[in-house]
């Protein structure tokens, strides 16, 4: 039973805060997909209205994920990441103990986004909690204007983000593409992983609101690390 004795409350409220609790002590740990929701209404005597109510209410307070036909999940430590200051910031602010390996940055890109936006720089980087590699991520970015000898000079800081608003490049809309990819060897041999394992695959394009392109990143994510639950562009 999951019922942990409360009273006073409603059905939902109890549902909800037994839930929270759980997954903030660590018990249903990041990652983790929780019951389905006929196992969680029998568990806890109560509707799957009331059931749905409560994953609304726990995927609101950013504690977990839901997956249409999958099922929902504990979200990274609990915990939402501002990707707008950068992922190693947002995951810094989040606790976690992230480090980043800078692998590269040269001139040019994929020739389809070249053909669309013009001259490229592309940058690769390698992200790690505590020793483990956790994701793999290349980015394009515009070669023209403030960033032309980005290759020479290196990023600010060390980011992206603060590079490209260095360069006065700001986002407000865009697309975000999640499936899972097998990794190829190079890949694999990064994440020190094995050739062909499953890992979340991210394309992410941000666009100025003239329709110029701030960045595309394609990102390879550990998906015992990782769970998406994203709002994008301007309201």
């Amino acid at each position: 039973m999951y019922m942990t004795g409360q009273v006073g409350f409603s059905k939902r409220s109890r549902l909800v805060e037994d839930l929270a609790e759980r997954i903030r002590s660590g018990r249903l740990a990041r990652g983790e997909r929780l019951p389905g929701e006929n196992q969680l209404a029998a568990t806890y005597q109560v509707s799957r209205g009331t059931v749905r109510s409560a994953l609304s209410e726990l995927q609101r307070r950013n504690l977990i994920a839901t997956e249409t036909g999958v099922g929902s999940f504990v979200t990274f430590d609990g915990v939402a990441l501002d990707q707008s200051v950068g992922w190693a910031r947002a995951l810094a602010d989040a606790g976690s103990d992230v480090t980043v390996e800078l692998l590269g940055v040269e001139r040019g890109g994929p020739p389809e986004l070249v053909d669309r936006h013009g001259p490229l720089v592309t940058i690769r980087r390698l992200r790690r909690s505590a020793a483990d590699p956790v994701s793999l991520e290349t980015s394009a970015v515009p070669a023209g204007g403030a960033l032309a000898d980005l290759p020479e000079r290196g990023l600010v800081d060390g980011s992206i983000t603060a590079t490209l608003r260095a360069a006065g490049l700001s986002g407000t809309n865009g697309e975000q593409f999640i499936a899972t990819a097998p990794l190829d060897g190079e890949a694999a041999a990064l994440l020190e992983r094995s050739a062909g394992e499953l890992f979340l695959h991210s394309i992410r394009t941000t666009l100025t609101s003239e329709g110029a392109l701030v960045e595309h990143v394609e990102s390879l994510l550990d998906p015992a690390r990782f769970r998406f639950h994203l709002t994008f562009g301007e309201r």
